[in-house]
C-alpha cells in the first residue's frame, strides 16, 4: 500500500480519509462532534476509601475538624503547623458533616499560612485548600485567593508547590477579575508544562485547556513562546495520562481558533509560537498524531482521532474519499477481518 505524504495540519484531511476514515467521521459528526471527552475528576483516594469500607455508616460529629482548626495559629512552629493542616486536609475529606458546618472565617484562617515562610506549610495550606474546594459552598470564598496561588506556582519553583497548586486552580472557576493575570503568567505556565515533572505538566495542560475556552486568553495561549522540542511531548513514549491532556489541549485551541470572533481578528504569531508549531506551515503535528492512534492506550488512540476530525473538519463541510489510507491509521479502526476495532466502537459510542 503506498503510504501517503507526511503533510501539515491543514492538510490532514487527506491522510485522514479513505472507507474506514470515511465512515468513522460520518458516523462521528451525525451525532455531534461538539461532546465533550469523558475524563471524570477521580475522588480523593481517602474519601473513596472511607466510602468503600463504610458505605451504609454515619458518623457522629466527633469535632475532632473544629480542635484542629482551633489549635492552628501561627505562632506554633513550623512541624505543629504542617501537621496541623494535614490533619485538616484527611478531616475535611473524611467527615463532610463536620466540613459543611465550617465557616468563611476558616477558610480565610487556612488561607493566611499561604503567607508562611516555610515552603511545606505553604504547600499543606494549598492541600487543605484544595479539599475545602471539594465543598460547593466554600467555592467562591476559595476563589478570592486564585491570584496569590497563581502567583505562589509561577514565582517558586518548586514541584510541590506546582502540583498543590495547580490542583487547587482545577478545582476553582476562574473570577473574571483575575483574567489578566494569567496573561502576564503565561510563559511561566508554559515553562512547567515543558520542564515540570509529569505530573505537574499533566496539572499545568488541565488548567490551560480551561483557560482555552476563554476568548480572551486564546490569543495569548497560543502565541506563548516554547521550545524548539515542544512536540516531544506527543512523543508515544510519554505517560499516556500526559498525552491524553495534551490532546485535549490541542482540541480545545484547535476549537477556539475556528470561532467566528477569533477568525475576525488578524492575529500575528511569533515563529517559535505554540500556534505556529501545532498549527503552523511547518508543524509536524500530523507526524504525532498518526503516531498516536495506534498508542496502548485507548483513551489516547480516541483522543487522537478526535483532534483529527475535528482538524479535518476544519478544512471544510465536505468529506473526500481517496483509494487509499495510511496504514497505521486503517489498523487502528479495522482489525484483519475489516471488522471496526474495540477503539473504534468506543469512539462512536461516546457521540
Amino acid at each position: 500500500m503506498k503510504y501517503l505524504e507526511m503533510v501539515t495540519p491543514q492538510n490532514l484531511a487527506t491522510m485522514a480519509t479513505g472507507a474506514g476514515a470515511v465512515y468513522l467521521v460520518a458516523k462521528t459528526i451525525m451525532a455531534g462532534i461538539q461532546s465533550p471527552p469523558y475524563n471524570p475528576e477521580p475522588l480523593p483516594f481517602a474519601k473513596l476509601a472511607i466510602e468503600q469500607q463504610t458505605p451504609n455508616v454515619t458518623v457522629k460529629d466527633s469535632g475532632e475538624l473544629r480542635g484542629l482548626l482551633l489549635s492552628l495559629n501561627p505562632r506554633l512552629d513550623d512541624y505543629a503547623k504542617r501537621m496541623i493542616l494535614l490533619g485538616i486536609t484527611r478531616c475535611v475529606y473524611l467527615l463532610d458533616k463536620e466540613a459543611s458546618a465550617c465557616t468563611y472565617d476558616d477558610i480565610t484562617l487556612v488561607a493566611s499560612f499561604l503567607d508562611d515562610q516555610d515552603m511545606g506549610i505553604k504547600i499543606q495550606a494549598l492541600n487543605a485548600l484544595k479539599a475545602f474546594a471539594s465543598i460547593c459552598k466554600f467555592k467562591i470564598r476559595i476563589q478570592e485567593f486564585v491570584p496569590k496561588v497563581l502567583e505562589m506556582i509561577t514565582t517558586f519553583w518548586d514541584n510541590d508547590v506546582h502540583i498543590a497548586g495547580l490542583r487547587l486552580l482545577n478545582a476553582l472557576q476562574l473570577p473574571a477579575q483575575t483574567h489578566l493575570l494569567p496573561k502576564k503568567l503565561m510563559p511561566s505556565l508554559m515553562d512547567i508544562l515543558q520542564s515540570g515533572s509529569p505530573v505537574a505538566q499533566v496539572q499545568v495542560l488541565k488548567f490551560l485547556s480551561m483557560l482555552a475556552q476563554n476568548e480572551d486568553l486564546l490569543y495569548d495561549i497560543m502565541n506563548c513562546q516554547v521550545h524548539p522540542e515542544f512536540m516531544n511531548l506527543f512523543q508515544p513514549s510519554q505517560l499516556g495520562n500526559l498525552l491524553f491532556e495534551m490532546l485535549v489541549l490541542v482540541e480545545r485551541l484547535s476549537e477556539g481558533r475556528l470561532t467566528p470572533q477569533y477568525q475576525s481578528m488578524n492575529w500575528q504569531y511569533n515563529e517559535l509560537s505554540l500556534h505556529e508549531v501545532l498549527f503552523g506551515e511547518d508543524s509536524r503535528l500530523s507526524d504525532r498524531l498518526l503516531s498516536l492512534i495506534i498508542h496502548p492506550e485507548e483513551q489516547v488512540q480516541i483522543q487522537a482521532c478526535r483532534v483529527i476530525l475535528k482538524l479535518q473538519l476544519s478544512e471544510g463541510p465536505e468529506i473526500v474519499a481517496a483509494s487509499e489510507i495510511d496504514s497505521s491509521l486503517s489498523n487502528f479502526l479495522f482489525d484483519s477481518t475489516g471488522n471496526a476495532t474495540i477503539a473504534e466502537s468506543r469512539l462512536m459510542s461516546e457521540y
